[in-house]
């Protein structure tokens, strides 16, 4: 059922879809594929009043990520102007958007908010040729949303079994949650959040190195009743388990429905993830009217509308002075959370083929352990 927000934003979206395909390959016009319910539509509604009515706008929600990625490589097999000037990608993904040459870097010295950018964001899409970071790098996407993975529990049971509330990763090797937990498939998240209770990086580079990595492993595996990165919730809701380890935009929107929820970030830090605007492969420059909007996001009016109004929050933000947020976001830790919980945290960065050998390893044995 669509609730409020999705339909104003798909009533919004019909309206200002214009069928000008025969002008959109004009360096004025402006096509946008951007992740659904990842821009508000009263953001939406501000940007068409700056943008000058002769010129087309285009501006389609896509569901998921992977269909993004897809998107990308289609359009680097066809003339994409008439599809797409930007484009959402989700960070993971930037990798090997860029040693495919699915995308091309964006020049954006001259867009103001692009100093506005934390430096853990800039740096983030700074990247070399083949899509590794590199401080000198070019610059291949514009971070406009931001979010984390975070544990979610069912307050409720904790209270009435007399559980102490989880505040940090080791809570999930306790006893009292065998068989209570619910993970995302998703190695380098499980695997990552083990190594920061060993007080190890994410972006551990020969797994290993790592002392008692396996055995945390196993144990851990004991206590996970589901394993999914599509219906992890579900489960917590039903009850079937009591804790599960998530993304904060899937979490964010349901505890809205479900207050017996708490939600936290584990202290010791947690994984980063963006959304990035992407330019698709085959134009030579970012035009005006795509530079207007990737200023336009980065603005602080545009970034507190993606913070209030979507299950995330704008990097923009972090570097706003809190007096200046609104008192829902000054009181929210999950969209902005204390600065010494983002210095603790990462984001999933590239690894070598080593590494990611080391990864699928690790990952079999755990879920193929059978002494649970």
């Amino acid at each position: 059922m669509l609730n409020r927000r999705k339909f104003l934003l798909m009533a919004f979206l019909t309206a200002i879809t214009p069928i000008l395909e025969s002008c959109s390959s004009s360096n004025n016009s402006l096509a946008i594929r951007v992740l659904k319910d990842s821009i508000p539509p009263q953001l939406l509604g501000n940007f068409q009043k700056q943008f000058p009515e002769n010129r087309p706008l285009d501006i389609k929600p896509i569901p998921q990520l992977k269909s993004l990625y897809e998107l990308l490589e289609k359009l680097s097999q066809e003339d994409n102007q008439k599809t797409a000037n930007l484009v959402t990608l989700g960070d993971i993904w930037l990798e090997e958007a860029i040693a495919e040459n699915l995308i091309q870097p964006l020049d954006l010295t001259s867009v103001d908010n692009w100093r506005k950018l934390p430096s853990v964001w800039q740096r983030l899409v700074q990247r070399d040729a083949q899509g590794n970071l590199a401080p000198n790098g070019k610059i291949w996407g514009a971070p406009y949303r931001w979010g984390n993975t975070v544990i979610a529990y069912r307050a409720d049971q904790f209270r009435e079994a007399g559980y102490e509330p989880i505040t940090d990763w080791k809570d999930l090797w306790r006893e009292e949650l065998r068989d209570r937990v619910s993970l995302l498939n998703q190695p380098r998240e499980v695997i990552g959040f083990t190594l920061k209770k060993l007080g190890q990086s994410y972006n551990t580079s020969d797994l290993e190195q790592v002392p008692n990595l396996k055995t945390e492993l196993a144990t851990l595996h004991q206590q996970v009743k589901f394993y999914s990165s599509q219906a992890y919730l579900q489960p917590l809701v039903l009850e079937d388990t009591w804790v599960a380890v998530g993304w904060s935009s899937d979490i964010l929107q349901l505890q809205t429905r479900y207050p017996d929820l708490t939600t936290v970030i584990p202290e010791s830090g947690t994984s980063l993830w963006a959304d990035v605007w992407v330019q698709p492969t085959g134009k030579p420059s970012l035009s005006e009217a795509m530079l207007q909007w990737i200023n336009f996001c980065w603005e602080e009016q545009a970034a507190t509308q993606i913070g209030l109004f979507t299950n995330a929050s704008s990097p923009i933000l972090l570097n706003t002075k809190t007096d200046q947020l609104p008192e829902s976001l000054q009181q929210d830790q999950l969209r902005i959370p204390p600065q010494t919980l983002i210095e603790k945290s990462e984001f999933l960065l590239p690894l070598s083929a080593q590494t990611k050998k080391q990864y699928q390893q690790l990952w079999r044995e755990m879920r193929t352990n059978t002494s649970r």
